[in-house]
């Protein structure tokens, strides 16, 4: 009973503050005439863009036929809202980011991963798909254990609210 009231707790409590981190998040700028000028594209000087994660780029310029087939907001706001997580892979082509295992300070015997998947284009609820896995310990193992659906729904709240922010200060910056 106790972990059933303090699990969705010590969780939300997690994705409230990750939002208040002071760390930088991750730079990911890719090639999309719609987004260049998103906050942290990297530019050379032929005009393309260089694919960037954590300020490293890749020295390849992407053209057309590499650019992103995925919106380029919810792609950068996924990436600061799972920031709190460790990193295991993003593929911006792809569209795919995969957390490794996080436990809060406050509950070292459990542990969350998630996965993001941006799905289109478009800027909407259908466009991102966020999976959550929990594992408790027990006895020295990590065990599978359930999520509150509303776990990930959270998250994919955060990830819209966020790109629909990125949208607008694009916006803003294009005068």
């Amino acid at each position: 009973m106790f972990k059933k009231i303090v699990l969705p707790a010590v969780l939300t409590g997690a994705l409230a503050l990750s939002g208040c981190g002071s760390s930088q998040p991750t730079q990911t700028a890719v090639f999309n005439p719609q987004t260049s000028n998103l906050p942290g594209a990297l530019s050379q000087p032929g005009g393309g863009v260089l694919f960037s994660v954590g300020g490293k780029s890749s020295g390849t310029a992407a053209g057309p036929a590499t650019a992103i087939q995925v919106n380029a907001y919810l792609w950068r706001a996924s990436l600061d809202v799972l920031s709190f997580m460790p990193l295991v892979s993003a593929d911006p082509f792809g569209g795919v980011i995969i957390t490794d295992w996080y436990s809060p300070q406050a509950a070292p015997d459990e542990r969350f991963k998630a996965d993001a998947y941006i799905l289109s284009r478009e800027m909407s609820a259908n466009a991102v798909q966020v999976t959550v896995f929990h594992q408790i310990q027990q006895n020295g193992q990590w065990v599978d254990a359930p999520v509150d659906p509303a776990t990930a729904n959270g998250l994919e709240d955060r990830i819209l609210a966020r790109a629909a922010d990125l949208q607008a200060e694009a916006q803003n910056t294009r005068g």
